[in-house]
């Protein structure tokens, strides 16, 4: 993963992570991804963004979540 292209800085997004060059957050990729959009139609969507940072947002999110942190799910029903 080009590490350089996710960033977090304070003054953009509130620090949250972005991909390089846009404004564009991470989680916001993942979001659009989940609720079932192609690579394609985020592209299209987003023209400053490239298949490349979709990639660099989803390796991001696989370090993240990888850490030693236990994130709780509550069971419904």
């Amino acid at each position: 993963m080009k590490t350089e292209l996710i960033l977090s800085n304070p003054q953009i997004m509130m620090g949250k992570p972005v991909i390089a060059g846009t404004r564009i957050p991470v989680e916001l990729i993942l979001e659009k991804l989940a609720a079932g959009e192609s690579v394609e139609q985020i592209l299209q969507a987003h023209p400053r963004l490239t298949q490349e940072g979709i990639q660099a947002a989803l390796a991001f999110a696989a370090r993240v979540l990888r850490a030693d942190i236990v994130y709780p799910i509550a069971q419904t029903g």
